[in-house]
């Protein structure tokens, strides 16, 4: 067959172009953050053709990105699966050899391995929640933080929330999927939901709107809940923030990692996800779960509040012990 030859930063350009139409944004971007990784070892290797791509290229950069990233098996099959759909759709314009995409080699993983344990401890939150509470009350990390743990909403739906969404008297908030304007939810019109809040949430959220929020409306004319003075706080803020404050250094003043603040690569405004204690909005997500199941809370509750089925919620989000379990369990039979 004829190739046509394409360098690689062209073509992960066209086909991040090409999906924009067929998948959700959160899909893309993660897509663009692997096909990074890709045309960087692409660039260290002076393969500036993806006409000479082969199994045993492909192999190599398997290897390459292990090592490189440090990856856990799950993350690898996630990485090297992006790379199979790229190069089958690079074998779709010809710019590599037919049925490449079947020698990318991806991890076969072992019942569990594809589980991330990673979470924020209770005890983690509540320390972090009373420090913002105490030093940055009403603060955008403060109301950021809050509602992702108290509500365990996932960081799309808190990026689409506008102040019109809550409700001080009726003490909820409605998460509404709206792609036309500009915001999008997980699962679409099907995780569209109200969410109850606590008077404690609620009062954060009135002194956040009456004293802190820049009064600003985003692009569309909405007024984003979460805002900064350019307008709705972008994904990427809201996940910093989480990654700045979960940081124990900010709330503690101590490094367990017997690292000097001062010089901490860390510390950098947009490094803190740098931090090996500092944790994504998932995983406040999941440590917001498994709180609310370790208190009794009952799991079609925590499923309808979550926007997450039962089943799902039992794989990848209930972190709890088989001993908690018990414990849990034993509560209800002894009256019995």
């Amino acid at each position: 067959m004829s190739l046509e030859p394409i360098d690689p930063e062209t073509a992960v350009e066209l086909y991040l172009a090409d999906r924009e139409a067929e998948v959700a944004k959160a899909t893309l971007y993660s897509h663009s953050s692997r096909l990074g990784h890709f045309v960087r070892w692409c660039g260290e290797e002076d393969l500036d053709n993806l006409n000479e791509l082969s199994g045993r290229s492909l192999h190599a950069y398997r290897l390459w990105r292990r090592r490189e990233g440090d990856l856990a098996p799950a993350t690898e099959k996630t990485q090297m699966d992006t790379i199979r759909v790229f190069v089958k759709w690079l074998e779709s314009i010809d710019a590599v050899v037919d049925d490449l995409h079947t020698k990318v080699r991806s991890p076969v993983l072992r019942d569990g391995q594809n589980v991330r344990d990673v979470m924020l401890e209770s005890d983690r939150a509540e320390e972090i929640l009373e420090y913002l509470s105490k030093y940055e009350y009403a603060s955008r990390p403060h109301v950021v933080l809050t509602l992702m743990w108290h509500t365990m909403m996932r960081t799309g739906a808190v990026h689409s929330l506008d102040v019109d969404d809550y409700d001080p008297d009726g003490r909820y908030i409605a998460v509404v999927h709206r792609p036309e304007t500009g915001t999008t939810i997980k699962n679409g019109t099907d995780g569209e939901r109200l969410i109850a809040l606590s008077n404690e949430v609620c009062g954060l959220i009135d002194d956040w709107i009456a004293n802190r929020r820049p009064d600003v409306d985003d692009e569309f004319g909405r007024r984003p809940l979460v805002s900064t003075s350019n307008g709705r706080a972008h994904r990427s803020t809201l996940r910093g923030d989480c990654y700045r404050y979960t940081r124990p250094c900010v709330s503690t003043g101590e490094c367990p990692h017997n690292r000097d603040p001062e010089d901490c690569d860390a510390m950098e405004y947009t490094a803190a996800f740098d931090c090996p204690s500092s944790v994504s909005p998932h995983a406040l997500r999941r440590g917001g779960i498994t709180h609310h199941l370790n208190s009794d809370v009952p799991k079609d509750v925590v499923s309808d509040r979550a926007n997450v089925t039962a089943g799902v919620l039992d794989e990848h989000y209930d972190r709890r012990s088989q001993h908690e379990k018990m414990e849990q369990r034993r509560g209800y039979l002894e009256n019995i």
